[in-house]
């Protein structure tokens, strides 16, 4: 009976291992992640539905120039009752009625105004889409950076891990040798104050790991039991193209943060526009119909009425005085204007210092990661040698231990340059303004 069981029970354990394991086969990758983030961020849903928001406003820039209709109807109902002071007249009552509909439409003619308020909503609808463009890049940024948080929140568990148990092992030795004689109890006291400093650590690294996916999990709604890692042979390839100066020109003509600020900067020069024909007459066709019918009971007879009434013609208008306000207005959109300018230049230069610190991060990062993949091999080595040092006495017990703790804290550190050069790569193109998912499927392939 136990035998029929015992496999069952062995492929139970290893489903749940698989799928529990960094780079497992039930592992998340990064594209299904943000596939998750496009569905549940919170951030990014309002951004579309500031998009949808912003788009009507072009329909209603529209909307100044074309005819206003309307259409208005009124019907009213009176009691009253009549006492003469003859008492040969006999008391009346009266109840008037009349009903009415009156049918309006203007034409504007001429009305600077409404022209450039019509073109200041196309550059809203301009606004908007570069808002929701960045706010698209800005999920890709978090989403990546919340994934890689979380890959290297685990590196910094096995590493833990790896020193605890390295630290254990050459703890144990260091009491075999005390109780043999061959080392003196500094040896072991050595060992046991870095293995007990390493149980705090690893508690810290813990909580660490449960503070990142509680922010993977805010944006993308789900908790993930693994994340899929970058293979241990990947090769982190240069910008493309490789030219810093072609990556700060993208930055200054085509980021997000630039073409918002030009939209925001081509609405305030029209204002300045709209300040400017304040003072000018406005020209509108008017036409209306009027049908008004009255009726007045009095006693068994009625007398009644009916008019109809139409009416075209031009209406002009124009703004003598306000006491100052015009002008003021104007004054103001003048100012308004000149600090947008502003604006749109400090965007452009932040732009360039984004673009610049990024290339410059990846380039560095890559050097960094082929410098630190030399030290794992030397610290590897380091360590063989502080072991055999130690065991012919040529080499003390902190010396092993401070050499494998090198080994691991390479280890760590080479995978996080390694993640922070992927999301720099992000970032640089993110400044570029030419960030897709398309560069997270790139990224994808060199997970596993």
């Amino acid at each position: 009976m136990v035998l029929t069981q015992l496999p069952m029970k062995l492929i139970r354990w290893l489903a749940f291992a698989l799928s529990v394991a960094p780079g497992g086969a039930w592992a998340e990758d990064l594209v299904q992640v943000y596939r998750d983030a496009l569905r549940f961020d919170a951030q990014y849903a309002a951004a579309r539905h500031a998009l949808d928001a912003g788009r009507e406003r072009l329909p209603q820039g529209e909307a100044l120039l074309l005819p206003n209709v309307g259409l208005s109807a009124a019907a009213n109902y009176g009691d009253a009752r009549v006492k003469f002071r003859d008492p040969a007249l006999a008391a009346a009552n009266r109840n008037p009625q009349d009903w009415s509909y009156t049918f309006s439409l203007t034409q504007p003619i001429y009305r600077p105004d409404n022209v450039l308020r019509r073109d200041q909503a196309g550059f809203a609808v301009t606004q908007a889409e570069a808002a929701y463009g960045q706010a698209g890049q800005d999920l890709i940024l978090r989403m990546a950076q919340a994934y890689f948080d979380i890959l290297a929140a685990h590196e910094s568990r096995r590493v833990i891990r790896s020193q605890k148990r390295a630290t254990a092992e050459q703890l144990a030795q260091a009491k075999r040798n005390f109780e043999v004689g061959t080392a003196t109890i500094t040896d072991t006291h050595e060992a046991q104050a870095r293995f007990d400093l390493i149980i705090a650590q690893q508690i810290a690294v813990n909580n660490d790991l449960e503070n990142k996916r509680d922010v993977l999990h805010q944006i993308t709604g789900r908790a993930y039991d693994a994340l899929k890692d970058l293979r241990r042979d990947v090769n982190l390839s240069p910008p493309n193209p490789n030219k810093i100066e072609t990556w700060v020109e993208l930055a200054e003509k085509q980021s997000y943060p630039v073409r918002l600020q030009s939209a925001l900067t081509e609405i305030a020069a029209l204002e300045a526009k709209r300040g400017e024909v304040g003072h000018y007459p406005t020209l509108d066709a008017v036409a209306s119909y009027r049908d008004f019918n009255q009726r007045d009971p009095v006693s068994l007879s009625s007398i009644g009425s009916e008019t109809r009434q139409g009416t075209i013609g031009l209406q002009f208008a124009v703004p003598l005085y306000q006491g100052g306000a015009i002008t003021s207005r104007e004054r103001e959109s003048a100012a308004n204007y000149l600090r947008a300018k502003e604006d749109l230049e400090n965007a452009r230069r932040s732009a360039v210092v984004a673009a610049r610190r990024s290339f410059l991060a990846v380039t560095d990062g890559i050097e960094g990661a082929k410098a630190l993949k030399q030290a794992l091999v030397s610290s590897r080595s380091s360590v063989e040698s502080n072991k055999l040092g130690y065991e012919v006495g040529v080499r003390i017990n902190i010396d092993v231990l401070n050499a494998q703790q090198q080994l691991y804290s390479t280890r760590r550190d080479l995978a996080i340059v390694r993640y922070n050069t992927i999301l720099n790569q992000l970032r640089l193109k993110a400044a570029a303004g030419s960030l897709t998912d398309q560069d997270l499927e790139e990224v994808n392939r060199v997970l596993h």
